[in-house]
């Protein structure tokens, strides 16, 4: 009986200690190819060092223990292997040597996370550097995204291709595509000057909300949010703004952001379980993030050129924020600020959320009629949102049976565990 208790535990100790290697990588995974990048100069190189150094991690911490410092230790392996590969192949150079001096800057790595406040003018931030080389003006638009999702976000290829509504295929071409062109092409290393910086900038946004909404709402796994991931996008678009402060769209990037994370503490209970906007405690919110939100947000405005969709989606977010309850938000002004956003940026998750705002302001009835607009398109066809909000608005209706099977078809397409399970109840309770 000693013997199994001692397995057991063993076996407990491994399976911690390989949830410990997942978490980290979906943690720490930018900032260490992007601190590779910086060593060997080489982006593919550095994704596979330190995909490597997470194989060796997976090997041997359940065995030996997780050691004191796990990212440096990832990142120490890594860049140890990538000296071995240039030995292999010969090709010992000046980056080799740069290679091994870093190794002793362990202890900076050890500290990554207690860094001094940036300087505008002196940019050393290696995740920063890692999206502008990304978001290269060599790669096609798509590309850019897909790529920085990939190495930044850590989002797998399937969770690309449904954001975007494409096979698999397609964006793992994309990617593979990207790597190779960045390379031939010996695309620099680092954030462009304020001069090219504009080239730039609306692509890195873009990769910079896409992030953040993958923190947001959690595409697949058993977390409803991933707040490290939202957390990441957040300072990033603080870092943005400061460098372009004449630039409306990152001051709205940055009013958004600050917005919606205002709410993380509230939009979970204490066991990790989702708590819908109508039924959060208001008094949780962050209200000095709340006022960061809207000091940007007016930044973004005093600049002078109009709303974009960033400044839009934020002012949607503003009116939650400052609202007293559900029943007391403005609906009817946020049914106007959304189709202002199908103008400038339409998209038919614009028009669902515009459906949401609808029903709210003026009934289900109405908002059901504007979903129906959208299922005759076909547009969102595989995704889990259009069914569930027809459920919904179907169950506030009345119309039982027909919410349900909508709720349940919801159910079948989400990755997400914990929206499956909200999804679930609701049915469960109609």
């Amino acid at each position: 009986m000693a013997e199994d208790r001692a397995v057991a535990a063993s076996e407990s100790e491994a399976a911690a200690a390989r949830r410990r290697v997942e978490a980290l990588w979906r943690i720490e995974s930018a900032r260490i190819v992007a601190t590779l990048t910086r060593v060997v100069g080489d982006f593919g190189l550095a994704e596979d060092l330190a995909q490597e150094a997470f194989v060796d991690a997976l090997a041997q911490w359940p065995r030996d223990g997780v050691p004191p410092n796990p990212a440096a230790w990832l990142t120490t392996v890594a860049k140890r292997k990538g000296i071995d590969r240039r030995r292999r192949l010969a090709r010992l150079d000046d980056r080799h040597a740069a290679i091994a001096y870093s190794l002793a800057e362990q202890h900076r790595l050890a500290a990554i996370d207690h860094e001094p406040p940036w300087d505008p003018e002196t940019v050393d931030d290696d995740v920063l550097r890692l999206i502008f080389t990304a978001c290269h003006p060599i790669l096609p638009r798509e590309s850019q995204i897909a790529l920085t999702l990939r190495v930044v976000g850590g989002l797998t290829t399937e969770e690309i291709a449904r954001a975007f509504m494409v096979p698999v295929s397609t964006v793992q071409q994309r990617i593979v595509r990207a790597k190779r062109t960045i390379s031939a092409a010996a695309v620099p290393f680092e954030v462009p000057s304020r001069e090219e910086l504009g080239g730039r900038l609306a692509s890195v946004l873009q990769v910079v909300y896409l992030i953040f909404n993958e923190g947001y709402a959690a595409t697949a796994g058993s977390s409803w949010m991933r707040t490290d991931l939202a957390g990441e996008a957040l300072r990033l678009a603080r870092i943005v703004s400061s460098l372009v402060p004449d630039e409306p769209d990152a001051h709205a990037l940055r009013a958004l952001l600050e917005l919606q994370a205002s709410r993380f503490a509230a939009r979970v209970d204490a066991d990790g379980e989702p708590v819908l906007l109508a039924d959060q405690d208001r008094s949780r919110w962050d209200h000095d993030q709340i006022r960061r939100g809207r000091a940007a947000l007016a930044k973004a405005d005093a600049i002078g050129r109009g709303r974009g969709a960033y400044a839009l989606q934020a002012a949607i977010a503003e009116c939650h924020a400052v609202a007293p309850s559900t029943d007391g938000t403005d609906w009817a002004r946020i049914v106007g600020l959304y189709e202002s956003l199908a103008e400038v940026a339409p998209s038919p998750v614009v028009d669902l959320n515009r459906a949401v705002a609808v029903a709210m302001a003026h009934g289900p009835a109405a908002g059901l009629a504007a979903v129906d607009e959208l299922v005759a398109t076909g547009a969102m066809t595989g995704s889990a949102l259009l069914p569930g909000v027809r459920g919904e608005l179907l169950a506030r209706l009345g119309r039982r049976d027909e919410a349900r099977e909508e709720l349940l078809a919801a159910t079948a397409l989400t990755r997400n565990e914990r929206e499956r399970a909200v999804l679930l109840q609701k049915a469960e309770r109609i």
